[in-house]
């Protein structure tokens, strides 16, 4: 049930982690990150993790610094021999930063290259990959000034 995190996506350059933990003093509730819905938002707490099961959601009103925008399968490049093994951190990423750009305007209102705020992703782990049929790539749309305290669906932020 682990999850690799793909790095946060900047406009020129690649920033933070996506993090989470259960141990959080943060006010919300510790949900699977299969369970997580579009829509949902988040905080994350200060420790960096390479994996995570759980993330802890929070009410969109409230404070909070990470939103979900799109769930989508992971699809192998053109020309790739369909296999069913793990094609590896780097092939998830490049995939996870083309589908979420792709899908950030739609939701947020706006072209990511002209939004003041930013998106990071999670992507499936070796580990779920092959126990849980994992292929799920989850995108999120993200602030790294101040917190966000409503949905940014249509903000055109």
């Amino acid at each position: 049930m682990l999850r690799a995190i793909g790095a946060l996506v900047a406009i020129a350059a690649v920033g933070a982690l996506l993090t989470a933990c259960s141990g959080s003093k943060t006010p919300g509730t510790n949900v699977s990150v299969f369970d997580i819905k579009v829509g949902d938002c988040f905080n994350a707490p200060g420790e960096v993790q390479a994996e995570l099961s759980k993330i802890k959601r929070v009410p969109c009103a409230a404070q909070h610094v990470r939103e979900a925008y799109a769930i989508t399968d992971y699809a192998a490049p053109s020309g790739a021999t369909s296999s069913d093994a793990y094609p590896g951190a780097d092939v998830l990423s490049v995939f996870a930063k083309g589908a979420c750009a792709q899908q950030y305007k739609p939701y947020v209102g706006v072209d990511y290259l002209d939004s003041s705020l930013f998106f990071t992703y999670l992507f499936p782990s070796a580990r779920s990959w092959e126990q849980d049929d994992d292929r799920k790539v989850i995108c999120f749309v993200t602030t790294t000034g101040a917190p966000l305290t409503g949905s940014v669906k249509g903000s055109m932020k």
